[in-house]
């Protein structure tokens, strides 16, 4: 699946790897120590029970990240996968920002705020640590037959 895809760096392995760490670390957390954090982020208007979403969201989490860690040869696939699951959990993100929500210490408007501008830096970095901007952008200058 990554045969088009460029050769990672020695820094880009590393930090697909922390990336890893970091989903299973949040995902266990999800369902242990900060279930009641995540609780706050879950938007109203999810036509879920939240305590459903905040488990499912961290069994996400764990799989992903260690999907990252260990299934190197599906690196590129999992970078839009993990890219794409940074973009579903942001209206949580949003949610905690427009309702007050002081989860995670995040206990006002700059801090959440901040979080906010950090998101699309788990994008990035989903997608350049796996190689995938990479890959999409070699397949997009190739002539197509």
């Amino acid at each position: 699946m990554t045969a088009d895809a460029p050769s990672p760096s020695r820094l880009q392995h590393a930090a697909r790897i922390v990336l890893g760490a970091a989903l299973v670390y949040a995902g266990i957390s999800h369902l242990t120590w900060s279930r009641t954090d995540f609780l706050a982020q879950v938007p109203g208007w999810v036509p879920l029970d939240a305590d459903l979403v905040v488990v499912l969201s961290g069994i996400v989490e764990i799989a992903l990240g260690l999907s990252l860690i260990v299934l190197v040869r599906y690196r590129v696939p999992l970078g839009w996968i993990a890219a794409a699951f940074f973009v579903a959990v942001f209206p949580g993100n949003l949610s905690q920002y427009v309702d007050g929500d002081a989860a995670f210490g995040l206990d006002s408007d700059a801090a959440r705020a901040i979080r906010l501008v950090f998101q699309p830096v788990l994008v990035a970095w989903a997608l350049w640590s796996t190689g995938a901007w990479s890959a999409w952008r070699t397949g997009r200058s190739r002539p197509t037959p």
